[in-house]
């Protein structure tokens, strides 16, 4: 078997789906996005068409090492962005010829199902607590939401009565039951991520996530200093040279790689084995398509330490279209009880709706993230 082409597909709301061909009728399908960055990463897989057309795709550590090592410049968001989506597609394609679900492939299961979480939004209380109660009726157990909006870099306390009303509002609602992750984006600087982290202790979150920017890590020492609310961190790092100094550091709980970032379902494997040895829990970042998701519960599937996957289903990103609209059966994911059982199609266990899949990318999206300012007129984190 050989690789013959490959095709990209810009689809709204945000997202960029691969196609890979062969000369065997067998083809593979990954996501290799940045969002608000589809053209550049569109631009960065096409210039890797001249080391994939003619390969034979069951020799994905090969083509894999030759993407990251063979081009002298390496690693962002970027280039482990393209590699991901290769990577993925020639997963797929394996699985598909030899019948198996990907983490068959991997070793087999160490699990059945997978816990999810759901976003919710809403910047009063009483939005906050309807949104969560829509999302428990229709299943979920766990939730996520983020902490705050900008944040300089030391603010009055308002801010933070603000936050802790909105997650009282959600404990008095529904107990201790809910599992509550809080996501501060990033966007919460080191002095202030110090005293919300504190003043959030009393809530029994899941986690609090990328409490300071990844490029800051250095604080997460002192932030967990000040609490017993396990730290994630882990969606804007893309291989495991990345997070080599995050682990041994011994600040974070959970790492949070992306499948569609991190170079794909077989670097995403290698990071959660190593997150295992240092006793750290995955719970891989998915607010993207379905393709990635299928990624997702397929390295799940084989990682002892993945605890909970994000998932986009209703996400406030998804305005246009949503998680489920791009696949010929709905139902697949099999969302119970807060679950997702694994996937049992061969490849990455999906079939996506490639007639739709054309149809949309004619039209395409330009997905920006939002530019966001401080009161005194100075850049904010979004």
């Amino acid at each position: 078997m050989k690789i013959t082409g490959l095709e990209l597909f810009t689809v709204a709301p945000r997202w960029l789906f691969l196609k890979l061909s062969t000369d065997e009728g067998i083809s593979g399908w990954g996501e290799p996005i940045v969002e608000g960055h589809a053209v550049t990463v569109d631009a960065a897989v096409r210039e890797m068409e001249e080391f994939l057309i003619g390969r034979d795709p069951d020799h994905i550590e090969d083509i894999w090492q030759t993407l990251y090592r063979a081009r002298f410049y390496r690693g962002g968001p970027v280039m482990m962005s393209a590699i991901a989506g290769v990577d993925q597609a020639l997963w797929d394609i394996k699985g598909k010829r030899y019948g198996l679900p990907v983490y068959q492939l991997l070793g087999g299961p160490v699990r059945d199902k997978i816990r999810v979480y759901s976003w919710v939004g809403g910047d009063r209380p009483s939005d906050l607590v309807a949104a969560t109660r829509d999302r428990l009726k229709a299943g979920f157990t766990a939730i996520k939401m983020n902490a705050t909006e900008e944040l300089h870099y030391i603010e009055s306390f308002d801010k933070i009565d603000a936050v802790i009303e909105r997650i009282g509002a959600l404990r008095d609602a529904f107990g201790n039951s809910l599992g509550i992750g809080m996501d501060f984006h990033g966007r919460v600087h080191k002095s202030m991520a110090k005293v919300l982290a504190r003043a959030l202790e009393p809530f029994h979150l899941l986690f609090i996530e990328e409490p300071v920017l990844p490029e800051n890590n250095e604080a997460l020492r002192e932030i967990a200093n000040q609490t017993s609310i396990p730290i994630a961190t882990g969606e804007r790092m893309y291989s495991r040279w990345d997070f080599k100094p995050l682990l041994e550091a011994g600040y974070v709980d959970i790492i949070q790689p992306d499948v569609s970032h991190a170079g794909g379902i077989s670097e995403t494997r290698r990071i959660a084995a190593m997150a295992e040895a240092y006793d750290v829990a995955v719970a891989p970042h998915c607010p993207l398509g379905p393709i990635a998701l299928a990624c997702c519960l397929q390295v799940d599937a084989v990682s002892p330490n993945a605890f909970i996957q994000e998932q986009s289903l209703g996400i406030h990103y998804n305005q246009t279209n949503d998680l489920l609209d791009y696949l010929v059966d709905p139902a697949v994911f099999g969302y119970k009880d807060g679950h997702i059982p694994l996937l049992t199609a061969p490849g990455i266990g999906i079939t996506i709706d490639e007639e739709r899949v054309r149809e949309a990318a004619k039209v395409g999206h330009r997905w920006r993230s939002p530019i966001w300012r401080q009161a005194d007129g100075t850049i904010a984190e979004w």
